[in-house]
């Protein structure tokens, strides 16, 4: 991707204050609507922080865990599976608002968002070694039990709070610098980047088999140099010391709530970002064991694989197209929302009802179309109904609650519907319903066309 070169314009500031420039005109300038277009090397950096991101969740959620789960009790591994994902989706819950916030404020010479993509990726490794050891000691039969199943919460719980304090940072990174107007574009980059995540993650999961110390440490390693090319070439912008008001825990805690009333587009913006999460988690979250139990698939880890590459590949191809037509259309941004909603909708109903091999192959594809439009445009949404360019990395952090709240609600709901509701296509029709409600309440945001 090409774009114009870099050349300095009132509204894109230098990355520190003039010596003359009081804090408070610095800080305004860095916190100033971005006009100049951010250039490809820039995107290729958020791309591969994403990349490793997604490639740290996606191949335990969809594998590893889900084995070490299996080891540990094997007649219980739903019911454990969903534990540990609900306790590390709760850690998310905190993690990703409250380092959006602080680094809102953070003044470091680096800018505000590298310090915490960088304490990220540094957390996030260390826990994924842990999460090798608890293997080894299952394995070993050192550990097992609750004692076994209490660590593997313990170790998923801290990989989820590096992971949302780069997420959090590396999102609040592209309004800083990116213009409205190529927006939905770089967010299809950016989804594009989430997607080959999850393709890694399940090929890890596929290439290791029950060597999970291997699997953990392949998606340290990812990470690490995922993030290395976004630290070096971050265009952070530097918040002056002094350019905002002195800090107030109170005033900071208050700061998470975003009233409704007086914010309602950003508040349906949420609501309709949860159920989106809500209904492809759903979707996924026990693709290990659909695949065994009610597929009955000779390989599932390996099935895994193939339904994320042909996922992937739908949303590589959907998530470019669709922010590109997007930004081109004048910014419209709701039609690509509500249809991508449906076409989910419309996967999850095919599972249901298709239980078979070729019935999965048509829901990835499908889910994959309609999650990569989603991704790319609602993410341009989003960050044009933020309360405040003051505090992107907070609002942005409070949005991406919506992407991780799924992640204690869905397995919760996964666990009913599977076990109390008549199983899979319970689950799947469920997760139908949700989508088609997140298509119908998109348009009552008023802002956005």
């Amino acid at each position: 991707m090409s774009t114009p070169p870099h050349t300095p314009a009132p509204t894109d500031p230098p990355r520190g204050a003039a010596p003359d420039a009081s804090p408070r005109a610095a800080g305004s300038a860095a916190l100033a609507e971005p006009t100049v277009p951010v250039r490809a090397r820039w995107i290729a950096g958020v791309v591969l922080v994403n990349l490793g991101i997604n490639a740290v969740l996606y191949a335990p959620i969809n594998v590893l865990l889900g084995l070490q789960a299996e080891a540990v009790d094997p007649g219980a591994k739903e019911g454990i599976l969903s534990f540990i994902t609900a306790c590390g989706a709760a850690v998310a819950l905190v993690a990703n608002p409250l380092t959006g916030a602080l680094s809102d404020r953070t003044t470091s010479r680096f800018g505000r968002r590298v310090p915490w993509v960088a304490w990220g990726a540094v957390v996030a490794a260390v826990s994924l070694g842990g999460l090798a050891a608890v293997s080894l000691g299952v394995a070993e039969g050192v550990l097992g039990g609750t004692a076994a199943i209490l660590a593997l919460a313990l170790g998923w719980c801290l990989v989820q709070a590096g992971v949302n304090g780069a997420y959090s940072t590396i999102a609040a990174a592209v309004p800083d610098v990116t213009p409205v107007g190529q927006r939905a574009s770089v967010g299809g980059l950016g989804a594009m980047g989430q997607t080959a995540g999850i393709l890694c993650g399940a090929a890890i999961g596929f290439v290791v088999g029950a060597n999970l110390g291997l699997g953990y440490a392949l998606c340290a390693g990812l990470f690490v140099v995922c993030v290395i090319p976004y630290l070096l070439r971050s265009q952070d912008r530097v918040l002056p010391r002094g350019a905002l008001e002195p800090f107030r825990v109170g005033e900071f805690l208050r700061g998470f709530w975003v009233s409704p009333r007086r914010h309602p587009d950003f508040a349906w913006a949420w609501f309709t970002r949860f159920l989106m999460f809500v209904g492809n988690q759903l979707t996924i979250v026990y693709l290990l064991f659909f695949l065994q139990d009610e597929i009955r698939h000779p390989n599932p880890a390996g099935g895994v694989l193939v339904l994320t590459g042909l996922y992937s590949v739908m949303v590589l191809i959907a998530a470019v197209v669709a922010g590109r037509i997007s930004d081109a259309a004048g910014g419209r941004r709701k039609v690509f929302v509500a249809g991508s909603s449906a076409v989910i909708a419309l996967a999850a109903l095919v599972l249901a009802f298709f239980p078979t091999w070729a019935g999965a192959l048509l829901g990835a594809a499908l889910l994959g179309i309609g999650f990569g439009a989603y991704l790319a445009v609602d993410f341009a949404l989003i960050t044009q109904v933020l309360p405040s360019a003051a505090a992107r990395g907070k609002d942005l952090g409070v949005v991406n609650i919506a992407a991780t709240l799924p992640q204690i609600v869905a397995p919760s709901l996964a666990f009913i519907a599977v076990t109390q509701l008549g199983g899979y296509p319970a689950l799947f029709v469920l997760a139908a319903v949700i989508g088609l409600m997140a298509a119908a309440l998109v348009y009552r945001i008023k802002s956005v066309p």
